[in-house]
């Protein structure tokens, strides 16, 4: 089972407060789980290949290139960029956050 100095440092490295009266439970469920791992730790796993990726797929990219622009209607435009406090033409107009003085 844990000791108490070693549950306080798994504490400390989790950044946590274990309530006094919790202790000796939390001892208890780690040391089960620690347990568990040096068992899965002892098992003989030389002959399995490892696996990497269990679907098969690979990532779907697209060339970066420049389309045209949403093909928005009069009604469309009115009824996304027309609720905006501000705006200036077709844009939302927004205050700026990266230049700030």
């Amino acid at each position: 089972m844990l000791s108490d100095s070693e549950l306080d440092h798994i504490a400390k490295l989790a950044r946590v407060t274990v309530a006094p009266e919790k202790r000796e439970q939390l001892k208890k469920d780690l040391s089960a789980i620690l347990g568990y791992i040096e068992k899965l730790n002892k098992a003989d796993t030389s002959s399995v290949e490892p696996l990497y990726q269990t679907t098969g797929l690979v990532n779907a990219t697209r060339s970066d290139e420049p389309r045209g622009e949403f093909p928005m209607t009069e009604k469309l435009e009115e009824l996304l960029i027309g609720q905006a406090p501000t705006r200036k033409e077709r844009f939302v107009k927004v205050r700026s956050i990266l230049n700030k003085k």
